[in-house]
């Protein structure tokens, strides 16, 4: 027999009950983390709406729009796993022109993105403010390493075989990304930072459809 998982909509609208619970005031920031083809983007928009839904401000933003130049993240040569996790990402970018001034509130305007990777250039700034009272859902790999600790309000680690994660990436890139770096990178951040056991909470989301939370302590 089949096992019964609740519908995705039950397990947003439970997700976002208990964030809006936990905080009811001030600014909020929630971190979507996970691995490549983890459907982090797809998740993170759509606790966005189930949060909105619930009468809160809610803005998105993804790491991938905080990316270093293509010199920068190859640094350490196009293939290097320990390049793909440790150059990746302008985090000092990231906190000064999102993370801080949002955490601000008030009138501080923050930018949501800051570069485009495919192009390989700074986009042009777009500044917004926001109420008092806003979470921002932000997605992305690598979220819960050691020098981001602290920084989130409340996290989900996006629990996903590897087979399914890289057939999505996969179907998504047509064999564009270099999985070896890729996998190399997830598995240094795996060993280092241990993210399943930093996150908030854990989801099963090998099935876009289905996903299905997880306690770490479930026999």
């Amino acid at each position: 027999m089949a096992k019964w998982h609740p519908e995705k909509k039950v397990v947003l609208d439970a997700l976002a009950a208990e964030i809006v619970a936990s905080y009811t005031a001030g600014r909020v920031v929630v971190a979507i983390d996970g691995t490549d083809g983890a459907g982090k983007t797809h998740f993170a928009d759509d606790l966005a709406a189930a949060l909105t839904a619930m009468g809160r401000s809610v803005f998105r933003a993804s790491i991938d729009d905080f990316y270093r130049s293509r010199a920068e993240r190859h640094s350490r040569g196009a293939d290097s796993p320990e390049g793909y996790y440790r150059d990746s990402f302008d985090y000092s970018t990231f906190r000064r022109v999102l993370l801080e001034p949002f955490r601000m509130g008030g009138s501080a305007a923050f930018v949501t993105a800051a570069f485009d990777h495919v192009r390989d250039l700074p986009v042009q700034s777009k500044w917004r403010t926001g109420p008092k009272d806003a979470i921002l859902v932000l997605d992305g790999t690598f979220l819960n390493r050691p020098e981001l600790a602290g920084l989130w309000n409340y996290s989900v680690w996006l629990e996903t075989p590897r087979e399914v994660a890289e057939q999505r990436m996969l179907d998504r890139d047509g064999g564009s990304q270099n999985v070896e770096r890729h996998r190399g990178g997830q598995e240094l951040y795996l060993t280092e930072a241990s993210p399943r056991t930093a996150a908030s909470s854990i989801i099963d989301n090998r099935d876009f459809e289905q996903p299905r939370r997880v306690f770490a302590d479930s026999c």
